[in-house]
């Protein structure tokens, strides 16, 4: 089954410990897509400037991404630039420019609103409910938000979640939603205003899968190097949505199994800076770690 993602796409200039890039291409929108796009085909909502190449575009078609959605308008595209410190957990944000982004206004092509599978980055809740009034009748919603909504427009978010079925969010941003330190708690509350699932990513401390009935907790993979975290959450959220519309279920099996696909994909979108090796993946290296994670999860019961 088709996923259609709404989000952002951008120009990425990344300092880390490995070094400096500039002008990648970078948007929650991109990540998403390109991680998702290996389990099911997907289609992109999003805007760009008259700056943004077509050699991107190319990338993108070539992940048998379809970019029709892709609005491109006069302008500059959205340009983000940050740094992360040794830690490697959380980026400083150095300079943001919306851009062209600042204007953006979803709107779905008529072949796009009977997509089953919907996916809305971390764009305004307000604009998250834009796109699912154009919807006719997804099967599953999922969305993503970040602090800067959680702080400025938490009502108009709660009406987004009213509306959702999967929250995906991490950990400071659940204890943020929630008021409340403790995730556990953090989460069954997130779960009373509307979704049905919640997962909480934690970094380098792996994932949690929590429903009103059972709690997944899935490891981090253990990595010798992280060159570029930008991304990691919503390569994370594509291997997880993309998991799930190819098996076409929500059953508690194939939700823990996504959890797994979207810790894979997060892991291997670390390797380099910017999408370059996410997007350069075979479907054997995605079954294979995943395999690894599973052997880093087994052990005998008493």
């Amino acid at each position: 089954m088709a996923i259609l993602v709404v989000g952002s796409v951008a120009f990425d200039s990344v300092r880390t410990p490995s070094g400096y890039q500039d002008e990648l291409l970078g948007g929650s929108a991109t990540y998403f897509s390109i991680a998702a796009s290996y389990f099911a085909p997907v289609s992109l909502v999003a805007v760009v400037g008259e700056d943004f190449p077509e050699a991107h575009l190319d990338f993108l078609r070539l992940k048998g991404i379809d970019v029709s959605g892709l609005q491109r308008v006069e302008g500059r595209t959205f340009r983000w630039r940050g740094e992360y410190n040794l830690d490697m957990n959380s980026a400083r944000t150095l300079e943001t420019e919306l851009n062209v982004f600042a204007d953006f206004r979803p709107r779905l092509r008529s072949e796009h609103r009977d997509i089953e599978f919907l996916f809305l980055g971390n764009i305004d809740p307000e604009l998250q409910q834009v796109v699912l009034e154009q919807m006719r009748r997804p099967r599953v919603v999922a969305c993503d938000t970040m602090n800067y909504w959680i702080e400025r427009k938490l009502d108009s978010l709660k009406r987004t979640l009213a509306l959702v079925d999967i929250l995906l969010i991490n950990d400071a941003e659940t204890r943020q939603l929630a008021a409340e330190q403790n995730l556990v708690r953090a989460a069954q509350s997130i779960l009373r205003w509307g979704p049905k699932i919640l997962v909480i990513k934690r970094g380098e401390c792996g994932a949690l899968l929590i429903s009103a009935k059972s709690i997944f907790a899935m490891p981090a993979m253990p990595l010798e190097q992280v060159v570029d975290p930008t991304g990691a959450g919503d390569s994370f959220a594509g291997g997880f949505m993309g998991y799930i519309a190819s098996c076409k279920s929500l059953n508690e099996s194939d939700l823990r199994k996504a959890v797994v696909f979207g810790s894979v994909m997060a892991s291997f979108n670390v390797d380099e800076f910017g999408p370059a090796r996410l997007g350069n993946l075979t479907f054997t290296e995605i079954r294979d770690r995943f395999h690894e994670f599973s052997k880093l999860m087994r052990f005998d019961d008493i």
